[in-house]
């Protein structure tokens, strides 16, 4: 889909994704690291367990399928090959310190003399302005000032974050987001534009659940662990049982949709024998959930846990699939590995890393195309992989000059 396009990715662990979604689409993606390497190339695990730069797992994962090159750009032969590199793209990404690139004199507005059509796009903590704008955050700082900690775990604990880092994912993938809008904007124009993205914002949008149930019922949500508020006056729904080997989804609901699946539900117990006089009268056409007590879920639930803790996740998501009951596993990563509908749609591909002497087994594209191919391209580049490829033949540089260049630390 952007097969003609290119991206420079100065972007560290902040902005990984950004580029990875770009490159899926067919861009070819630049990465654009500092001689020696980017440091999030020490972020584990690593292959075989073994740390060092070109084994990092997380490296992996967000950088396949781009091509590299290093180069640094706080010297002045190194800035000036980057304006030529830009003066070559459409898309520039990057996650530095705000001022950061204006200091080295590579900022959008010294980019857009170079190329009126190039797109740059920012991906920092809280954006290019404000107050907070030249505070540094982790991704537990995003979690917490962007609001989902509040909201996330037990209500008799503190509030915790999401295990593995999520804030700055959401704002790499709204940084793609906004980079294909301003794409957008630029093949009807022809102009391109500078796209600052901040992901604490990007972390309150995904708040956007909590504002609309204020909005309607006045009801403020808090975290409560396995439980869902917010759906009835007081009471909580449990939300993740229990079950033989690992953990299931069910909601106790109301309304049409509710009902068939309570019933179904009950119906099924009562063929195993452990549906009790309660569940079994329970007329749930009539089931106000608005009106239901925490009293009244307690007791239901204690039965429902029971009938789920005596089968596998499995046998619940099968069996509630033939009678359509909304339940569905917690998949854990092994179970994704070997999920059949992610097999049926070939969505893993083999990569080879030449270097490891291995195929290591990759997620693909995120989506199928009937008109274009969104295959993984190739396995994440080394140090510097891609500078001979980049500076000579397409730069246009000669053998002299990147000699003399890797001598000064340029690349």
């Amino acid at each position: 889909m952007l097969g003609p396009y290119k991206v420079l990715d100065l972007t560290d662990y902040k902005g990984f994704l950004c580029g990875k979604i770009l490159s899926d689409l067919g861009a070819d993606v630049v990465k654009v690291e500092p001689p020696g390497g980017c440091p999030s190339r020490n972020i584990g695990p690593f292959y075989h367990n073994i740390p060092h730069p070109e084994r990092s797992l997380y490296w992996f994962a967000y950088n396949a399928g781009k091509r590299g090159i290093t180069l640094n750009i706080e010297t002045a032969q190194g800035r000036d090959i980057l304006k030529k590199l830009a003066a070559k793209a459409d898309f520039l990404i990057e996650s530095f310190p705000p001022g950061y690139l204006d200091s080295l004199g590579l900022g959008y507005e010294s980019l857009r003399q170079v190329n009126p059509r190039l797109i740059v796009t920012s991906i920092t903590p809280f954006g290019q302005s404000g107050p907070y704008k030249d505070y540094t955050a982790t991704d537990l700082v995003g979690m917490a000032m962007g609001g989902l900690m509040y909201i996330t775990g037990d209500s008799d604990r503190p509030p915790v974050r999401i295990s593995f880092p999520q804030a700055y994912l959401h704002a790499a993938a709204d940084a793609a987001c906004g980079t294909l809008l301003a794409h957008y904007h630029r093949e009807l124009t022809g102009q391109g534009q500078y796209i600052d993205v901040s992901m604490q914002q990007s972390v309150v949008w995904t708040m956007m659940n909590a504002r609309l149930f204020w909005e309607l019922t006045g009801t403020f949500l808090k975290r409560v662990g396995p439980f869902r508020a917010g759906l009835s006056s007081g009471a909580i729904q449990r939300q993740t049982w229990s079950c033989r080997d690992g953990a299931i989804t069910f909601t106790v609901m109301g309304g049409a949709g509710g009902a068939g699946t309570n019933r179904a539900l009950v119906n099924w117990m009562d063929e195993e024998g452990m549906a009790d006089e309660e569940l079994r009268k329970m007329d749930w056409n009539a089931f106000d959930m608005a009106a239901a007590t925490r009293e009244f879920h307690q007791r239901i639930e204690d039965k429902i846990g029971q009938f789920f803790a005596a089968h596998t996740k499995q046998e619940l998501f099968n069996e509630a699939s033939k009678r359509r009951i909304m339940l569905y596993p917690v998949s854990t990563p092994a179970d994704i590995a070997v999920n059949p509908q992610l097999a049926a749609r070939e969505y893993w591909v083999e990569v080879e890393h030449d270097e490891l002497g291995a195929c290591i087994n990759y997620p693909g594209a995120f989506l199928k195309s009937s008109e274009v191919s969104c295959a993984l391209k190739c396995r994440p580049p080394l140090i510097g992989e891609h500078n001979h490829e980049i500076y000579k033949q397409e730069l246009g540089l000669s053998s002299e000059e990147l000699a003399a260049l890797r001598e000064a630390s340029v690349i």
